[in-house]
């Protein structure tokens, strides 16, 4: 008989070492069940799984060129069913909620979509106090405003250092 890699076999375990196990697929010939291989959970010790003269199925991995099989156990058993986040299945995850507990319902509601600003653009203010004034206008006017504003802040430092002199 003739071994193809993809295919699945039964075999019996004839060894077991802390890094796998050895399967002996037909006379003469074994392979090896590395530790990652042997089931679909965390194994840290191949021991709780697998014991020797067991009869298990294997999948064939690959064929080496130097005569080395590699097997798995886990693939040649069926698919685990997928986990959601919480723990259970994935069945009629979104028809069951938990009852009770603290957590309320949230009621359902339905999204309002954002604003579109694609086709006519948000409003710009603009502060603006007459039609006709210009730039020179608002850059006169600036200025004036901060000569005065200065001259004030003069005055008030001025003051002050006037008056800490006088109490020495």
């Amino acid at each position: 008989m003739e071994l193809e890699a993809g295919k699945i076999y039964e075999g019996k375990v004839t060894g077991i070492t802390k890094f796998g196990a050895f399967v002996e697929l037909e006379k003469g010939t074994t392979g090896m069940v590395h530790i990652s291989e042997v089931a679909n959970t965390f194994v840290s010790e191949i021991k709780d799984h697998l014991t020797e003269g067991q009869t298990v199925k294997v999948k064939v991995l690959s064929l080496g060129d130097d005569g080395k099989i590699s097997l798995s156990i886990k693939k040649a058993l069926p698919a685990p069913p997928k986990k959601d986040f919480r723990g259970g299945d994935n069945k009629g995850r979104f028809d069951k909620r938990p009852q009770g507990g603290f957590k309320k319902e949230r009621p359902a509601y339905d999204a309002q979509p954002a604003a579109d600003y694609t086709k006519t653009p948000p409003p710009v203010y603009i502060n603006k106090t007459s039609d006709d004034q210009n730039f020179e206008d608002m850059l006169s006017r600036f200025k004036a405003t901060s000569e005065e504003k200065f001259s004030d802040l003069k005055h008030v430092m001025d003051n002050k250092r006037r008056g800490s002199s006088r109490r020495k």
